[in-house]
Parts: C-alpha cells; sequence; structure tokens
C-alpha cells in the first residue's frame, strides 16, 4: 500500500499495482467488485462525493434506451475521470490494420471540442450559401447517419426554392427569426422553438428579423418520432398536441424561380415558370412541424440518483437495433428538484451510441 495527498489536501490509501488475482464466474451475469474496501457506492450509482475521493462514472455499452435484457452498462469508480488528458490526440501509422470504409487524411475529430458561435459575415447569405458543416457521420448513399451544421442567414431568397432529397431537417434556432413557406403551408420560427422539415419538402426561407443564425440536423436515416414513455406513462416530455403543423397556402405565380436540390451529397438547380408554392388544399400526415421547447415537461429523480439522460429525449431518430437511436434531440432546460443525500450533475460519461 501507498499513501498519498490529493490536491484538496485528502489523504487516500491505495493499491500501488492495482492488480489482484481473482476472478468472478458467468456471462452476462451483473457483477460488483472493489479492490478497496468501501470503494463501491451501496444503493447509489452517482454519489455526490465517493468514498477515497473517486470519481463516479458510467460506461454504457448499449444505447440508454435498449431493452432490459439487452442493455449494459458499468457504472466505474476511478481516481480521475478518463475524459481528462493533457494534450491533443495526435495521428500515428499503424499500416496494416485497415478499417472500412477508408479514412481520410487530415480528419482531426478524435477529442473533447467545442466552438464558438460563428460570426455572422456582411456578405449577403441565404439558406443554402450560409450552411456550414460542423460534423457528419454515416453514409447518406445508404441512408444512415446525420450531419450537423451552422446556419448564417442574412437575405431572404427571393424566387428560389429548396428541397433536399438526401434527409429531413430539423432546425434549431439561436438568434433572428425565419419564415419557412412550404408547399403545405408557413411555418415562422423563432429561438426557444423546432421546426421539422421531410424530405422531399419544397420550401424557401425568408428572414422575418435578421441576421438569424442557428444549427441543423440533417437526418439521412429513419425520420424523427417521439420517444417510447415506457413506466414514465401517458403524459410529460413531448406531448403530441404541442406540435403544430401549418395550414394549407399557396402563390399562384407565373416568374422565373430556381429550383435548388440536393442529392447523394450534391447540389443541382433547374429553372421553372412559376411559383412550387402551388398546393391549395392537403390532407396526409407526411408534413412539417413546429415545437415549441417551452411545452417540453422533463421528468427526472427527486431522491438521492441520477437517471440516464435518455428521460429528456424531445424527438428519436430510430436505427436498425431496437432502443439504438441514429440520432436523439435532447433538451435540457431549466427545471428545479430536490433532492434527498443529493448525487454529482452531471456524472460523467462514456457513451457507445
Amino acid at each position: 500500500m501507498t499513501r498519498y495527498a490529493m490536491p484538496d489536501g485528502m489523504v487516500r490509501a491505495a493499491v500501488t499495482t492495482g492488480m489482484h488475482e481473482g476472478y468472478m464466474p458467468g456471462f452476462g451475469n451483473d457483477f460488483e467488485t472493489e479492490a478497496l474496501p468501501g470503494a463501491l457506492p451501496q444503493g447509489q450509482n452517482s454519489p455526490q462525493k465517493c468514498n477515497y475521493g473517486l470519481y463516479a462514472e458510467q460506461l454504457s455499452g448499449t444505447a440508454f434506451t435498449a431493452p432490459r435484457g439487452q442493455n449494459e452498462r458499468t457504472w466505474c469508480y476511478r481516481i480521475r475521470p478518463s475524459v481528462h488528458h493533457t494534450g491533443r490526440f495526435a495521428p500515428i501509422e499503424v499500416p496494416y490494420w485497415k478499417t472500412a470504409p477508408n479514412i481520410h487524411d487530415g480528419i482531426v475529430s478524435l477529442g473533447q471540442y467545442r466552438w464558438d458561435p460563428i460570426p455572422v459575415p456582411d456578405a449577403d447569405l441565404t439558406w443554402i450559401t450560409g450552411m456550414r458543416t460542423i460534423t457528419t457521420a454515416g453514409d447518406v448513399n445508404i441512408q444512415v447517419g446525420m450531419a450537423s451544421h451552422v446556419y448564417l442567414v442574412t437575405r431572404s431568397m427571393q424566387d428560389e426554392y429548396f428541397f433536399s432529397a438526401d434527409s429531413e431537417l430539423l432546425v434549431v434556432p439561436q438568434e433572428g427569426r425565419l419564415r419557412f413557406c412550404t408547399e403545405l403551408g408557413v411555418i415562422d420560427l423563432e429561438p426557444k422553438e423546432i421546426a421539422i422539415l421531410p424530405r422531399g419538402l419544397v420550401y424557401r426561407v425568408e428572414v422575418l428579423e435578421g441576421p438569424a443564425r442557428g444549427f441543423v440536423c440533417e437526418n439521412y436515416g429513419q425520420k424523427f418520432d417521439l420517444p417510447g414513455r415506457g413506466p414514465i406513462g401517458a403524459n410529460c416530455l413531448a406531448n403530441p398536441r404541442d406540435f403544430k403543423c401549418p395550414v394549407a397556402a399557396f402563390e399562384d405565380r407565373e416568374t422565373r424561380s430556381r429550383v435548388v436540390i440536393k442529392w447523394c451529397g450534391q447540389f443541382h438547380e433547374t429553372w421553372i415558370g412559376h411559383s412550387p408554392l402551388d398546393v391549395v388544399a392537403w390532407h396526409g400526415n407526411y408534413c412539417p412541424y413546429k415545437y415549441d421547447l417551452r411545452t417540453y415537461s422533463p421528468v427526472g429523480a427527486i431522491l438521492f440518483d441520477h437517471p440516464d439522460p435518455s428521460i429528456f429525449t424531445v424527438l428519436t431518430a430510430p436505427s436498425g437495433q431496437e432502443g439504438t437511436a441514429n440520432i436523439d434531440f435532447v433538451l435540457f432546460r431549466e427545471r428545479w428538484m430536490v433532492a434527498e443525500h443529493s448525487f454529482r450533475p452531471p456524472w460523467y460519461h462514456k457513451n457507445i451510441m
């Protein structure tokens, strides 16, 4: 055993090597073990203060919402959180180990990153020219994955229309107000609201109050849906009645108009002699929506432990694996929670999804 002092002056004892000969039998069991007596909390996953000054960290081997019989996770109580490192990751060559698809040179996405708001330039930017990609995942050609963008819009589209054959778009405004004039009606959008624009829907974007800046989640896979509430029951989270679909509106204008399509990651344009927003009436269940995030009703633990953040899911886009999402849109809105024997928010976490 060795003893050493922590920065807060607390003295801890630890095994020098941490090695121990011994095994626990079984496959797929729910094991528990500790190398120091009392290191493993009882009755609580994430105490506010762990014994020995350890950090609680959850390692998820499946999505939070995987079925109970398939759900895998392990709570670790460690000397330092695994997110801690002293410098950036640097690429190295391992020439004979290949991975599909091929990784392109210059990818530097490994590590913990954040970015400041992108400045809005003085140049005229429309919904199309003002889009800036932050990251991508999956493959648009096989309709799996997503892309995350920041939009910067300073000018309305004039006799110009857009639709994506690749994806549906989840729009999250940060600044300014936009109007989406779609084939099925008009949506006005401002901060603290979101909009869902289905794949294949033609629309024009106008600036009501600018400049406008915000985020776009481009969903290549299955469409967004409301998450199952499970034991939460019939109420709370996002309620269907709070999603607003526009009423029919149309334009009867014979004017030269530009139509831009996004197809397999490429952009194409064509010209037509009228406004494509000429739908006078419609019925069906494939349509755009807006949703006021202030109507989201969160639920959470008010006793002694922290639930998984999946309870804050507003919308989810499923993957081919039950309980595992292609995309989750999660909202941590303002809330008051009173707890007994409180936990440390937020806890550290490594999430395989």
